[in-house]
């Protein structure tokens, strides 16, 4: 592929740099957030060289490449002068405020994601080793040197995560970055976690604080960051240029720390509980009716990108809880879709299709479901079905077994190790609950059957709407 090719294509048919606010990517695809939606030309977007579909979802325009993404998003990058932006009076206002807040948690988090998935594997290995080691020869492992360290990179992600995030918070709140990781490094300061740890009350001018414990937290930082932005724009304006650089940084920290411990730390910090304790009266109500939804819903959410907002509820519960089971259940999801596509590759009869259906099924097995899904199994409908109900009975199997993550991780064959420590019930169940997953999609994909693509007929899927 030429990349530079084909990034230039689709600058010209998202209406050019001048339509740009933003565009970020994640794992398969780019995300646009546009001044002006009318100028896209999502036919000719569709039929460019390594365009899976075109999806308009969440306020974004999100085209899916797949794998290439990030060498295509290199590429764009390169031709966008992304410093001057500005939604003048021609923009075009869309999508309700509940969208908006959904597409800028996305923004957040979605830079985050392959630190967390790389971070996730390390510590599912180092579960996996511990376990051997103990089982086997008696022998715990976890006061050895190297497994210290090795841990320590595997949670560093997680525990200063306020300063990660204080990072990506910034980018889209459009204020100064180093400002904001500032604040998250002060939540995560060694002297204010043993200050809060401490039995005693703590004051800070003579005001009572909020103990709580700010490492690994989520929702606290993103506020003091979101309040931050409006805060720089008002020294902005009173302070003369003479001193702004000195004065605008100072009053910054003097202002958000004190705010950030007093008020929003601990509102973020109930809110983040408020969230989990949601989530949990959820699984407590019925595990294998929220294993089921996830199973079989977070796909069809793939569809629309919508489940990148979903993601801060596994990351929060993993803050909280040191584990997870939001991505256990989506597991089950993207394995349900490799089994539908390999159950395509078996039936069809269109060498072409068979390809591309191979292909897609490995892809997913290895946490990247857009192929399978819109090469194959949401182009023939009948797949997408099957999928979807046999995803349902492996979220249904986990959510019984009680399976558990104990990291952020894609889902997939290769972060399997992450769900070792769930118990042998629950490991079990996880297992059980993929390969139901993926040999239940193949088969009633099989024996179900689709209208399948004559040779000649084999033409590429050119809009998410047609594929419907």
């Amino acid at each position: 592929m030429d990349f530079k090719s084909i990034a230039k294509e689709i600058l010209v048919n998202v209406g050019n740099e001048e339509n740009i606010k933003d565009v970020i990517h994640c794992h398969t695809r780019l995300r646009f957030s546009l001044i002006n939606f009318e100028k896209v030309n999502k036919d000719n977007l569709s039929k460019i060289e390594g365009v899976i579909t075109v999806v308009e979802s969440m306020d974004q325009l999100q085209v899916v490449i797949g794998s290439k993404v990030d060498k295509v998003y290199k590429e764009l990058e390169t031709m966008i002068n992304k410093t001057n932006k500005s939604t003048a009076n021609n923009t075009i206002e869309k999508g309700s405020k509940f969208n908006k807040a959904l597409t800028t948690m996305a923004q957040i988090f979605t830079p985050t994601i392959y630190a967390l998935a790389g971070s996730g594997m390390i510590k599912g290995i180092l579960a996996v080793v511990s376990m051997y080691y103990l089982n086997k020869h008696n022998i715990d492992i976890k006061q050895n040197d190297t497994y210290v360290i090795l841990s320590a990179a595997s949670d560093a992600v997680f525990y200063f995560f306020p300063i990660i995030l204080g990072y990506t918070s910034a980018k889209v709140f459009k204020t100064h970055e180093i400002i904001s990781m500032v604040l998250g490094a002060t939540l995560c300061y060694p002297g204010i976690v043993s200050l809060m740890a401490e039995e005693r009350a703590v004051s800070l001018f003579n005001i009572g604080i909020t103990k709580a414990s700010y490492t690994s937290s989520v929702i606290p930082i993103i506020i003091a960051v979101w309040m931050l932005s409006y805060l720089e724009k008002f020294l902005k304006k009173v302070i003369p240029d003479v001193i702004e650089m000195i004065m605008v940084p100072t009053l910054s920290i003097l202002i958000m720390v004190p705010a950030t411990l007093l008020v929003f730390g601990p509102v973020g910090i109930y809110l983040g509980n408020g969230v989990n304790s949601l989530y949990q009266l959820l699984m407590n109500f019925s595990p294998i009716l929220c294993g089921a939804f996830i199973g079989g819903m977070w796909c069809v959410l793939v569809i629309f990108g919508a489940h990148r907002p979903i993601l801060p509820i596994a990351i929060n519960d993993i803050a909280q809880n040191g584990r997870q089971n939001l991505l256990a259940f989506a597991g089950a999801a993207n394995f349900s879709q490799a089994g539908a596509a390999m159950g395509v590759f078996l039936k069809s009869k269109n060498k072409s299709l068979k390809t591309v259906a191979l292909s897609g099924s490995i892809t997913a097995l290895f946490g990247i479901t857009e192929p399978a899904i819109y090469g194959a199994n949401l182009r023939l409908k009948k797949p997408m079905i099957c999928a979807v109900i046999c995803g349902a009975i492996g979220g249904g199997i986990m959510g019984y077994g009680g399976a558990f993550g104990i990291a952020f991780a894609n889902q997939g064959v290769l972060t399997i190790p992450v769900y070792a420590q769930a118990g042998i019930k629950g490991f079990l169940a996880y297992l059980i609950g993929c390969l139901v997953a993926f040999f239940g999609s193949a088969i009633l994909t099989y024996i179900v059957g689709f209208n399948d693509i004559e040779e000649e007929q084999n033409e590429p899927i050119q809009t998410l709407e047609e594929a419907i």
